[in-house]
């Protein structure tokens, strides 16, 4: 068994695809219309697929804001941080901690994704 992949269900596809572009991730159309794959650097896959997609298959389905699951994006440095954060809110985004020096010694900031994904930002 090999983890390799997350799941993302967004009711706006483009949006999202902005927003995780932000964070170098490059998301490529997938073999049905509105469901799209992106490999990261370290390999594990994400994939985004509309609310009607979703739909086809699950009539009942309803999206919920964020999902209790937070993506964490390790950045090159403390600056990269901050910079990252500060590029996401420029871009219109929802930022939900501003960059702090954590307890744990790592720099470390929240922002939400279009769905309300927790998404962190650490070096």
């Amino acid at each position: 068994m090999t983890f390799d992949a997350i799941g993302l269900v967004s009711d706006n596809c483009a949006k999202t695809i902005l927003f995780y572009r932000l964070l170098g991730v490059e998301f490529m159309r997938g073999g049905e219309p509105e469901h799209y794959e992106a490999k990261t650097p370290s390999g594990i896959r994400l994939l985004l697929d509309s609310v009607a997609l979703i739909k086809t298959f699950e009539p009942d389905f309803e999206k919920v804001r964020g999902t209790g699951i937070t993506l964490c994006f390790k950045q090159a440095s403390r600056e990269k941080v901050d910079e990252a954060y500060a590029a996401i809110l420029r871009a219109g985004f929802e930022g939900k901690k501003a960059p702090w020096d954590a307890f744990w010694g790592q720099r470390y900031a929240c922002v939400l994704d279009p769905s309300g994904n927790q998404i962190d930002l650490f070096a």
